[in-house]
């Protein structure tokens, strides 16, 4: 029986009726299943980035400890913040998101996860700089294998109508961690301190400072099990591709090439305007600690606790809100949503940045700190998803990583070692970094927001040519 003779004013039999009823509960139920299992991917992605980040964002905290007992100035310690770690996970992120387009991703991610929890343990059983920055390196190349594995593997999970939010919810993994990082490596400060240096089994003495590496570090281990819960997906393939039997999985590096000088204004745009944006993000996270600490004499304590607080909840409200949004907005055909999205916020998150370090007031400067945290990451949940809807779906790994690439080396090598700098030598003084915090991320914001606008036409062509030509495998 057709749909014609139904409007004609037909009538289903009941045991049609009850047939159609039946497949119509399979199929919500699978729906709900399906749901659960996507679910459940994006929750262990997250958990494996907010390790990530508990690893990486540690040493915000511990700038004053570390300065006195390895005798170093911040622009030195900004180096272990985000030179050491950024050459290496930038680098390597190049190799290992062409990997994520052929292998395993779960297999890889597994891989990272080990590697710089280890490593990051590794960092409290040293107390030489350059041993301390070689083990910083290590920690890169772990970390490394994270995100473009699982941005592809969150594209060919999730509805692309979800997508924004599906990874604005997995880049609530930096926030959770940062957050996490700073409220409970704040109490283990202020715990340690209260007893000293420690003498453990095998190790021997340590610094307060090198207990609370081995406290975020060893426990990242307990992923790599986890990993193997997650099946493979099944990757969305070009239709050009679909025509030839023997096409390999992974593209060739000069399809990849010729794809990037194809759609190079999209890209570029996109990947310098959300690596401004993360410069600004960054150099916050390393040194708005050490601003409460110098400039409003909190203890690491509470420092830890206030900006540990805002991270969790404004950073991840932020992130969250920004992939909503652009997820909305192109349900209802934007096709450059989340582009507008990243511009909107870095535009709205310029003003507080430059206001809060210059308040003497420390309720104002928290006040102003929610805000440019909550605005300031609209665009890293769009950012990475952006990239998934202009390239096709066996080049996602390594057009993750070039983005990774460019978004950390500008952000995560820059970021912290700018606002060090102008600390250092634009204005000597270690007082004054509160007006490094206002010059540093105001002008890179400013300078994402001019990008992402700059990339809108571009994206929008970028798009369409993606969709003429991509078909599910």
């Amino acid at each position: 029986m057709n749909e014609s003779q139904l409007s004609n004013g037909d009538t289903l039999s009941p045991a049609a009726a009850l047939a159609i009823q039946s497949v119509s509960d399979v199929e919500r139920k699978i729906s709900r299943k399906k749901l659960l299992y996507t679910s459940y991917v994006i929750a262990v992605l997250m958990l494996a980035y907010t390790f990530s980040f508990i690893d990486r964002q540690i040493l915000s905290l511990l700038v004053e400890p570390m300065k006195k007992d390895l005798q170093i100035n911040d622009t030195q310690m900004s180096l272990l913040q985000g030179l050491s770690f950024a050459i290496f996970y930038t680098i390597m992120g190049l190799p290992l998101g062409r990997m994520a387009d052929s292998h395993s991703r779960r297999g890889l991610i597994a891989w990272g996860v080990g590697l710089w929890s280890c490593m990051t343990a590794f960092c409290g059983m040293v107390s030489n700089y350059w041993h301390l920055f070689l083990a910083r390196m290590g920690v890169g190349v772990g970390e490394a294998a994270l995100s473009p594995a699982a941005y592809s593997l969150i594209a060919d999970t999730v509805d692309k109508r979800h997508l924004g939010t599906a990874i604005s919810i997995y880049s609530m993994g930096i926030y959770l961690g940062a957050g996490l990082a700073l409220i409970v490596g704040g109490l283990v400060i202020q715990w340690a301190n209260g007893v000293g240096n420690i003498v453990l089994p095998l190790i021997g003495e340590v610094f307060a400072w090198q207990l609370v590496f081995l406290c975020v570090g060893l426990p990242g281990l307990l992923l790599v099990p986890l990993m193997f819960t997650i099946k493979e997906p099944p990757r969305k393939r070009m239709a050009s591709q679909l025509q030839l039997a023997q096409q390999p999985q992974q593209a060739p590096l000069s399809a990849v090439v010729q794809y990037f000088k194809n759609h190079r204004k999209t890209i570029l745009c996109h990947n310098l305007g959300i690596a401004f944006a993360s410069l600004a993000g960054y150099g916050t996270l390393a040194w708005a600690p050490t601003f409460l600490i110098r400039n409003h004499d909190l203890t690491g304590g509470q420092t830890g606790l206030y900006f540990g607080i805002i991270v969790l909840i404004f950073g991840g409200g932020g992130v969250i809100s920004g992939g909503w949004m652009a997820d909305r907005w192109g349900r209802k055909g934007c096709q450059d949503a989340k582009m507008r999205v990243a511009c909107i916020g870095a535009l709205c998150g310029a003003v507080p940045a430059l206001l809060y370090p210059l308040m003497g007031s420390l309720s104002l400067v928290l006040v102003l700190l929610c805000m440019a945290t909550f605005f300031n990451n609209f665009m890293l949940g769009v950012g990475p998803a952006a990239i998934q809807e202009v390239v096709p779906s066996n080049m996602r790994g390594q057009f993750s990583a070039l983005y990774l690439f460019i978004v950390n080396l500008i952000g995560l090598g820059l970021g912290p070692t700018a606002v060090a700098l102008c600390t250092d030598y634009l204005f000597a003084d270690s007082s004054r970094i509160n007006y490094s915090l206002a010059l540093v991320p105001t002008t890179a914001l400013l300078c994402s927001a001019t990008l992402s606008y700059l990339c809108l036409r571009h994206f929008r062509d970028s798009v369409n040519a993606l969709q003429a030509s991509e078909t599910t495998q």
